[in-house]
């Protein structure tokens, strides 16, 4: 607990108890930046920076406008975190001109792409919401239409040894009729 405090403690020193994201001085916390662990991964911020960082639904884009200045902190787990939003919001043309701009040392960017690629992982999942791998059987839901190939794929149809579409979570690949075609994920259940 003691160990807990003094690290808080340094947090506040260093930031001037404010957020080291967006300046507020409200709802202030430690919050570790992973993988790193203690004080050098560590950084103390909001807990409305914390929230919209852990759920990317809840995201106000112009809140992190703040990072325009924020990104020039010289704490490496600022820093890292500045990268891995302005990545995740790069569809703003501010946010990829900040990004453009960011000049992370090789370490750091090292670490702020560790978690990246996890965050963009594509996960496949059925009717369900089970986790569909390549090579999984699944069943059709409901009758499909398959566009240019003249035929309707039938409703408890099964399709064996799938694969997956890398970039897009919604689309799977497999073979019906001897068809090889793109299926919906939503039109799927996996089969035991």
């Amino acid at each position: 607990e003691y160990k807990k405090m003094s690290l808080e403690k340094k947090l506040q020193e260093r930031s001037g108890a404010k957020c080291e994201l967006c300046s507020s001085n409200e709802g202030l916390q430690t919050y570790q930046v992973s993988p790193k662990e203690g004080e050098d991964g560590a950084v103390f911020i909001c807990t409305t920076c914390i929230e919209q960082m852990e759920n990317p639904d809840k995201v106000n884009v112009n809140h992190w406008r703040c990072l325009n200045d924020s990104m020039w902190s010289e704490v490496p787990a600022v820093q890292v975190l500045a990268h891995r939003m302005l990545t995740r919001l790069r569809g703003e043309g501010w946010a990829q001109d900040l990004l453009d701009m960011l000049y992370l040392d090789e370490d750091t960017l090292t670490w702020a792409k560790d978690v990246e690629e996890v965050e963009e992982k594509v996960v496949h999942v059925d009717c369900n919401g089970v986790v569909l791998t390549a090579g999984d059987s699944v069943v059709l839901i409901k009758d499909l239409k398959v566009k240019g190939a003249n035929f309707i794929a039938k409703r408890g149809v099964a399709v064996r040894r799938i694969s997956l579409v890398a970039d897009n979570a919604g689309h799977i690949e497999g073979k019906i009729d001897g068809q090889h075609i793109v299926i919906l994920t939503e039109f799927v259940k996996k089969s035991k």
